[in-house]
């Protein structure tokens, strides 16, 4: 349930399901619930290691938008709750 409100935020239109914003989206709500799974379960390595390579990834649509789209960038960094 939370993927679909997560998709229909950044969904540049109906049928978008690749767009930075939209990666964006669905890997900040997954780090979201990747994090609440870590801070339960500290020795969870492997959660450990995907949620670094998520925030990696996430990391780098961020990098490419910035390069290709500002003002995109800066509502999207707002929208999530990341510092611009």
């Amino acid at each position: 349930m939370a993927k679909q409100t997560q998709e229909n935020v950044f969904q540049r239109h109906e049928r978008d399901t690749g767009s930075p914003e939209m990666q964006i989206g669905l890997l900040s709500s997954e780090i979201a619930m990747l994090q609440a799974h870590v801070a339960a379960n500290a020795k969870d390595y492997d959660a450990k290691r995907s949620l670094l390579k998520k925030v990696a990834k996430r990391r780098s649509f961020l990098r490419y938008l910035k390069a290709r789209d500002l003002d995109t960038y800066t509502k999207i960094s707002k929208k999530i709750g990341l510092k611009v």
